[in-house]
């Protein structure tokens, strides 16, 4: 099996020689040059490791994602995690993508899009509350340094707007996408022909400046 890595620390650096050590091949990808040379220094098998930024398509082609079984994303940061995942999923077609997710209130939104996430924040412990919003926009994590975002918004259970309504008929504002919905606890993948119901759980791309006017359009709040 062949299992991209993007990331190089203490979480990725343990996940590769394990691979290794088990006959996997292995490449990671990492941007800090002394942590790029030190597992090449500590990492058994002289592995493939590419200096750069897991979240760029030439990178992730030179540590050869388009070939690879499994693209798995180890960085410390959700954001960067994220975006990997996705290009490798979209741009190379990789067939399974797992994330670590540093904020279990993300796991929500990698598994939507899927992503196979793991806190381990969550499996040490189920006891951790989440925030409950009812009605209202919930901003899941910021894209971009600030400029994208990953909002929930629930739809409202009387007086809904949008109701009964296919998402292709909704005039929604510029540069908002609905990727997903989640229904009695199924995530259910958003299509031109996907009738809304109340109660649905939307989760969305969108413009940091476009959530208010998100919000409007899907609940008339």
């Amino acid at each position: 099996m062949y299992v991209v890595v993007n990331g190089g620390g203490k979480v990725a650096s343990y996940l590769a020689r394990t691979l290794l050590e088990r006959g996997h091949a292995v490449a990671l990808i990492e941007k800090r040059e002394d942590v790029v040379n030190k597992l090449s220094a500590e990492l058994p098998g002289s592995p493939l490791i590419i200096q750069g930024d897991g979240c760029d398509a030439s990178y992730q082609e030179d540590a050869g994602v388009s070939r690879a079984d499994v693209f798995v994303a180890a960085t410390g940061d959700d954001d960067d995690n994220l975006v990997s995942c996705q290009l490798a999923k979209t741009a190379f077609g990789v067939p399974r993508a797992i994330s670590r997710v540093n904020n279990p209130k993300n796991e929500r939104i990698f598994n939507a899009l899927g992503i196979e996430a793991i806190s381990s924040t969550t499996i040490i412990s189920r006891m951790i509350e989440e925030e409950a919003t009812i009605g209202d926009i919930r901003t899941l994590t910021s894209l971009r340094k600030g400029n994208m975002a990953i909002v929930e918004i629930e739809l409202p259970l009387d007086r809904c707007v949008v109701c009964g309504k296919k998402v292709a008929a909704l005039k929604l504002p510029v540069d908002c996408i609905l990727v997903a919905l989640i229904r009695d606890e199924e995530v259910i993948t958003v299509h031109g022909d996907t009738e809304l119901a109340a109660g649905d759980v939307i989760i969305a791309f969108t413009k940091t400046e476009h959530e208010a006017k998100l919000k409007r359009a899907l609940t008339g709040d």
